[in-house]
């Protein structure tokens, strides 16, 4: 049956309980900043200087506004990261069925919702953190909703491990139902004109340009339009793309009548979406899901008469409910023995993620889901219909030049090493600082039993994991992970950091093989080790020079009936390992309060200088440096700006100082630039925290006022004070009078609940007494975000909240999950 992306999107409204993605809805938003209010009263301005920048979202009308120089989140959306290449030799695809260079992959993937996508990683360790891009060839940004925004920017660390990977990245551009709120009038916002110029379009490529994407997703699925309006949409696709360089996806929707009828095919009512007679409208289209063979030849014939590749057309599967469940025509698609007919476009892949129970859970699902039954893309054996991707398409490489380093980084982890030295004892996510995984996860090659790799978690040399290969030795095990191509010079260096549980053999080679016989490993013996520590061998590839590697592996050798190794890091490299220059005049554009000796904090620097002696700059990272001379990691960027999500005081230090350091392509390191953040005299706390808390009703039994002083916003959708009465406020008595500096109110979203349902005015109050008249202190109006901070200057002993509007819409509950009032 056909699943539309608007019943998709609908669908996903009702899955949050299962870790899908809710579709919030909010007010039309440049660059949301969830500290603060939207429209707050003239006395109650707040800046947003030291608050969590998000991924940019807009309405077609309030795009027109961006301006990246006036945009404080604008330089942390921004990635550095270049669009790799990518080889795929044939003749080192891991699963014969398999063909190169024929269909794509396009994944639309959702990673937040739209209003919730965070610039930089976070501190939480559970974060769907792709890892096989040797498959995918095209990412699509996946969100927008009629009450959020319409037009979604990808954030930079999907961009940044895209690009290494060489995956273009696209962002969204969705025009939702009726039904779901769609207005045909945001279209023809969209294809307003000004003489010759068509300003959203001229947005669309500037963003693009500016945060170094590649691309726009276009789905227009509003009713109401007419064939003006379709021509008038196929103009501003190619006007963009005439700005260069920006590319188009056009997802099968709107048909060239206006009308919106999803065709399942390249038809003659679509096909000028793709192309107009000579004219080259969108670069690809995402086909409707219920497409058969006869579809798909039909679609294959069609392009080719239109002069198009038939990989330019993306048949659509879905998969966000049930995965590797799904059932997929796939004859249709990759004909047994045949060249594929069309590309493969894939809606939310992410479903491994959101299904799953844990993090090894998830692993075992994405490898199901792209490598097969066995875990093993040369063996995709199985009696299931779903065989996996690798039995269809070839693995892509983006390692083609030096230096190429992976410390099997996987972009999230429980805590950070440096140099395989912990420096954080905090979760984390960040894919920009996602190694480029193992093209082959896993092919292991021997006579007698496999071992079995893994991604570690509880070990890592740089980030936060490492390959672990473990199991019985009783024969020569060969490990095929990156296909490559690297032109080996006299000065070439290939370096392993391994671990053994003891000091003493590894029994461990690295293997390399060659363009000139790409299947034949030469392995060389990484020897033994001298502690239970981590210990780098280095080894000279001069023997080789003029040869060009086309694989890195590892072999083992001999016997152990429990063998136990880690491999932390992988380098091949020219020369001495560069260190680049230190960056200059880190500062701090400001600091948030968000507890008791606790800050958020948005830093900045210059990058380091390039040039002769100095290595290029991989990423920057952000240390605070203790009082016993150690320093502790508090995150990482390719970009020169950085959001620290959490700084802690240590004791009534009244300083903190900050290094920024520069870390090369090959992992050296440079000098640290340093700077510092103040800290007040004396320290705030949640005053409202565990008080008594009273209100004007409560929606159900377990949505008490207490519920929003209890510190918790984690605890589901009963962790709130929800009420429905016609008045609404909440009190709370804070036991004597006290100094109070700001209040904090955790609205819908910052649960977990749609934004749509996040607090739009309220207002807040105080008195000394119960008997007291109530002092408004702050009033807000048109709020959108999350999260809102009020910072004020009084004493006062009852602090209360009144909702006068307490939703995005005609919902007539007010749910706040926390009010907290900050002060001594």
């Amino acid at each position: 049956m056909r699943r539309p992306l608007h019943l998709l999107l609908a669908a996903a409204l009702s899955a949050a309980t299962l870790g899908l993605v809710a579709l919030p809805s909010a007010s039309a938003s440049a660059s949301p900043t969830t500290t603060s209010a939207s429209s707050p009263s003239s006395d109650n301005v707040v800046t947003a200087s030291g608050n969590q920048p998000y991924a940019s979202y807009w309405y077609p009308n309030s795009i027109l506004n961006w301006d990246p120089a006036t945009d404080p989140d604008a330089r942390f959306n921004r990635s550095r990261v270049p669009l790799a290449p990518r080889v795929s030799d044939p003749a080192l695809k891991a699963n014969p069925n398999a063909r190169a260079g024929e269909g794509e992959v396009a994944a639309l993937v959702s990673f937040a919702p739209t209003s919730n996508n965070p610039s930089q990683g976070s501190l939480d360790p559970r974060y769907y953190a792709f890892g096989h891009w040797q498959y995918v060839d095209k990412l699509v940004f996946w969100g927008g909703s009629a009450g959020e925004g319409l037009i979604l920017a990808p954030n930079p660390t999907v961009i940044d491990a895209a690009h290494r990977n060489g995956v273009k990245v696209y962002g969204t551009v969705f025009f939702p139902p009726t039904a779901y709120g769609g207005q045909i009038q945001w279209v023809r916002d969209f294809v307003q004109k000004s003489g010759t110029r068509y300003p959203v379009a001229d947005k669309l490529a500037q963003v693009a340009r500016h945060y170094g994407f590649d691309g726009w997703f276009v789905n227009q699925e509003t009713a109401g339009g007419d064939a003006a309006l379709a021509t008038e949409m196929r103009n501003a696709m190619r006007y963009a793309r005439s700005l260069g360089p920006v590319e188009f996806m056009w997802y099968d929707a709107m048909t060239e009548s206006g009308s919106v009828t999803w065709q399942d095919a390249l038809t003659s009512a679509n096909d000028a979406f793709l192309q107009e007679g000579s004219q080259r409208t969108s670069d690809s289209m995402f086909l409707d899901f219920g497409w058969d063979a006869t579809d798909l030849n039909s679609s294959r014939t069609l392009a080719r008469d239109l002069g198009r590749s038939e990989y330019e057309l993306f048949a659509g599967i879905d998969t966000e409910a049930n995965g590797y469940n799904t059932g997929v025509p796939w004859s249709a698609v990759f004909p047994a023995g045949q060249p594929h007919t069309t590309s493969l476009g894939i809606y939310r892949p992410e479903w491994t993620h959101n299904s799953s129970t844990d993090r090894a859970d998830s692993y075992a699902r994405e490898a199901r889901y792209w490598d097969g039954a066995n875990g093993d893309p040369s063996n995709t054996t199985t009696t299931s219909a779903w065989k996996g991707l690798a039995h269809y398409v070839a693995e892509s490489s983006p390692v083609t030049t030096k230096p190429f380093v992976t410390s099997f980084n996987a972009g999230q982890g429980d805590f950070h090493h440096s140099a395989g030295v912990r420096v954080s004892s905090t979760g984390w996510n960040n894919l920009s600082l996602q190694d480029v995984p193992p093209t082959y996860r896993w092919v292991v090659q021997s006579a007698g039993t496999k071992l079995k790799p893994s991604i570690d978690f509880t070990d890592a040399y740089e980030g936060g994991s490492a390959l672990r290969l473990t199991g019985t030795l009783d024969a020569v095990n060969t490990v095929r992970l990156y296909q490559t191509r690297l032109p080996v010079a006299a000065d070439t260096r290939l370096s392993v950091v391994v671990k053994t549980p003891a000091a003493g053999p590894t029994r461990l080679k690295a293997a390399v093989s060659f363009t000139d016989a790409p299947t034949a490993f030469t392995t060389l013996d990484l020897g033994s080790t001298t502690t239970a520590g981590w210990e780098r061998k280095t080894l000279d590839l001069s023997a080789y020079a003029g040869r060009t590697v086309a694989q890195i592996g590892l072999q083992t050798t001999g016997t152990a009936p429990a063998y136990d190794i880690r491999v932390g890091q992988i380098a091949l490299y020219d020369g001495a390992v560069d260190a680049p220059a230190a960056p200059t005049a880190p500062a701090v554009l400001g600091t948030t309060d968000t507890g008791a000796g606790t800050k958020s904090l948005r830093m900045a620097w210059t990058a380091s200088a390039q040039g002769p002696g100095s290595g290029a700059v991989h990423h920057y990272e952000v240390y605070r440096r203790n009082a016993d001379g150690s320093r502790t990691f508090l995150g990482a960027t390719p970009n020169d700006s950085y959001f620290v999500p959490k700084l802690e005081r240590a004791g009534t230090e009244t300083s903190t100082t900050l290094d920024v350091e520069a870390v090369s392509t090959e992992f050296g390191r440079s000098p640290a630039a340093s700077t510092t953040v103040t800290w007040s005299a004396t320290a705030e706390a949640n005053l409202a925290l565990n008080r008594p808390a009273t209100a004007s009703g409560q929606c159900n039994a377990s949505e008490t006022p207490a519920k929003a002083v209890n510190g918790s916003v984690s605890g589901g959708n009963a962790d709130k004070w929800c009420t429905t009465t016609s008045a609404k406020w909440l009190e709370v008595d804070l036991d004597a009078a006290r100094t109070l500096n700001r209040f904090v109110v955790k609205h819908a979203a910052a649960g977990g609940e749609s934004a749509s349902w996040n607090t739009r005015d309220f207002r807040l109050e105080v008195r000394d007494s119960a008997s007291a008249p109530w002092t408004t202190v702050a009033t807000v109006t048109g709020n959108t975000a999350a999260t809102t901070s009020h910072p004020v200057s009084v004493t006062a002993r009852h602090v209360r909240l009144v909702v006068t509007t307490p939703t995005q819409t005609s919902d007539p509950a007010a749910r706040i999950y926390e009010f907290e009032a900050w002060g001594s």
